[in-house]
This record gives structure tokens, C-alpha cells and sequence, in this order.
């Protein structure tokens, strides 16, 4: 298991007992609110990596967009070659 740290969070009470539901019903793999709670964090922070790699493709294409229009009209009239 990786160094945890301890820390203090406040989350709204419909929250918790949507959590203790969850946890209640066995139906996750986790067995604690902590463990949901890290999950969630994970997954969250994954998103905004990918949305921000996703940002800076875009950025690449949109500044090479004449070159990979070029290439690609390329590539589609030599493939319509007989």
C-alpha cells in the first residue's frame, strides 16, 4: 500500500449516506468510506489529466491542421490510384 497521509475533509451529509448505501449493498469492492472516497479522488484526478492532454492535442492539431489537410488529401488521392 502506498504512504497515506490523514486528512480532514467536510462532505454533505446526502453524500455519506449515498456512500454508506454503496457500502451497504456490497456491490463495490471497497469496505470503507475511505477507500470510496480515494477511489473517487483517483478517478477524478485521472479526468482532468486526460482532459488536459486531450486540450494540448488539440492545440497541436488546430496549429498543424494546413499540413495534416495536405498530407491527408495525399494519402487519399494515392490510395485512389489504380
Amino acid at each position: 500500500m502506498p504512504n497515506m497521509k490523514t486528512i480532514a475533509i467536510t462532505i454533505d451529509e446526502a453524500s455519506i449516506e449515498s456512500i454508506d448505501r454503496l457500502l451497504a449493498s456490497n456491490s463495490v469492492p471497497w469496505r470503507s468510506r475511505s477507500e470510496v472516497i480515494r477511489q473517487a479522488v483517483q478517478r477524478f484526478l485521472a479526468g482532468l489529466e486526460r482532459a488536459a492532454e486531450e486540450d494540448r492535442e488539440r492545440k497541436i492539431f488546430r496549429r498543424h491542421r494546413t499540413s495534416l489537410n495536405r498530407q491527408a488529401v495525399a494519402l487519399i488521392e494515392e490510395q485512389a490510384k489504380p
